[in-house]
């Protein structure tokens, strides 16, 4: 009886001490998650039509600061911005408050398919113009649904969220009581 009781414990300690490792099956893959936050820049200087590079103006200043404010709750793992002034100065305060290097990017020849897997399960703000932010959006999605944006509007925000490869996008409109 005593080497029945041995036999019963030495098997509870080895059944006990060793763990299995999970077994997934297909229905249980990992899911990826990642989402695009695609902004024009802010409103620029206009008082020399012959700069193709301007600055922001007072408001356009604002309207950056603005969109810090919005997207705060967003944890970026990338910003990236075309390299003119317009575009970084809009990423400008969201790389600073959140401490996030803003990268260039050059709209003409972006690999769509190495951006996604470059930041995929990442929060990332892509910060354009009227013309490549839509542009931007439809590559993400693979679907020709938006176009340019008038030259006016500089408080549109998409969303893209992208799960394990299929694309959902929002497009919202924020006005900024920025002063002129």
């Amino acid at each position: 009886m005593k080497a029945l009781k041995i036999a019963l414990l030495i098997f509870l300690a080895i059944n006990l001490s060793c763990k299995d490792e999970p077994v997934l099956d297909s229905s249980q893959e990992q899911t990826s998650i990642s989402t695009f936050y695609l902004i024009r820049h802010a409103e620029k200087d206009r008082n020399n039509p012959s700069d193709s590079d301007p600055e922001l103006n007072q408001k356009g200043l604002g309207r950056a600061m603005h969109w810090a404010e919005i997207l705060s709750e967003v944890e970026f793992n990338a910003i990236y911005s075309t390299d003119y002034n317009r575009t970084s100065m809009t990423a400008a305060p969201t790389s600073v408050k959140q401490n996030v290097d803003v990268q260039y990017y050059d709209p003409n020849t972006i690999d769509i398919d190495q951006f996604k897997t470059d930041n995929l399960n990442s929060n990332v703000l892509i910060v354009g113009h009227s013309n490549t932010t839509p542009e931007f959006v439809n590559k993400l999605i693979d679907e020709q649904k938006y176009y340019d944006l008038d030259d006016s509007e500089n408080g549109t925000l998409f969303i893209v969220k992208t799960i394990n490869g299929i694309s959902s996008v929002e497009k919202l409109i924020f006005n900024c009581n920025c002063p002129d």
